[in-house]
């Protein structure tokens, strides 16, 4: 892998940072929707991109695929080789970049991403990876949060109390958006749908909600670890909790919070 901008090498240690693998369980069912949208079948190729600890790349595998999964956080590899065993699914869990993929053209019969590289940096580099190592008549399944959603919320709401961003910066959540997602794969061959869908995050209480990702959720750790030394932490969980408590459609002192995503499917001509 080429060495990272000190961008990337910060991306990764934030996904390092908390203990991410411990929450993914609620996105579960994006997993299996980009697996279901991409069509994935026995015998296919496909690549999970910014895998994670395996979201969609466990499902692939189970559906008979013979799956990648690529992400840049060490960490998150080795906690999907061990989710991989417990499902008794075979992977291949590669170390790499999405903007530098270490694949051939035409590599895969589908490429899966569930929140994943919407988070790497150069959106349209990204996109173009995407379609170059998709064969064509290939399927992509793109899970992206939108920027009105919950998700999307609370990811504009974290932003305001950090160091701007470098010069350029793209927010990941623009993914979301079914115009940037036209733009970016526009030119490549990937003709494009999209769904809006959600999953929904429930917890005994709003508290344990978050406490559980003050804890565990690394933009969330990563933010507390910046702040709090500087005094500026308080106002920042303060408001994440207001906000959390305003998502919260419960009525019986549960905690219940639908999360809107948009779903990018496409195929290469």
């Amino acid at each position: 892998m080429a060495e990272l901008t000190e961008q990337k090498q910060q991306a990764r240690a934030m996904w390092a940072m908390g203990d991410y693998p411990s929450i993914v369980h609620r996105i579960a069912g994006a997993g299996t929707a980009a697996v279901e949208a991409a069509q994935v079948s026995e015998g296919d190729t496909v690549l999970d991109l910014a895998c994670g600890s395996g979201n969609a790349t466990i499902p692939a595998a189970k559906a008979g695929a013979e799956t990648t999964g690529l992400d840049l956080t060490p960490e998150l590899l080795e906690a999907g080789r061990a989710n991989a065993a417990d499902a008794g699914v075979e992977i291949d869990w590669v170390e790499g970049d999405a903007e530098q993929l270490p694949f051939e053209d035409a590599s895969f019969d589908a490429v899966l991403s569930v929140f994943g590289c919407m988070f790497a940096p150069d959106h349209a580099k990204t996109a173009s990876e995407i379609a170059r190592v998709l064969e064509p008549g290939g399927r992509i399944a793109i899970c992206a949060w939108t920027p009105e959603g919950n998700v999307g919320r609370f990811f504009m709401t974290v932003a305001k109390h950090m160091p701007p961003p470098p010069e350029g910066f793209q927010p990941p959540i623009l993914w979301g958006t079914e115009d940037h997602a036209r733009e970016l794969f526009g030119g490549t061959g990937v003709d494009l749908e999209f769904e809006r869908t959600s999953v929904e995050f429930v917890a005994p209480s709003m508290q344990d909600f978050y406490d559980e990702y003050e804890r565990a959720l690394p933009p969330i750790v990563a933010a507390k670890a910046l702040l709090e030394p500087q005094g500026k932490w308080d106002p920042l969980r303060d408001e994440v909790v207001e906000l959390y408590e305003s998502m919260n459609v419960a009525d019986d002192g549960s905690y219940r919070q639908p999360a809107e995503f948009l779903l990018i499917k496409g195929s290469k001509s």
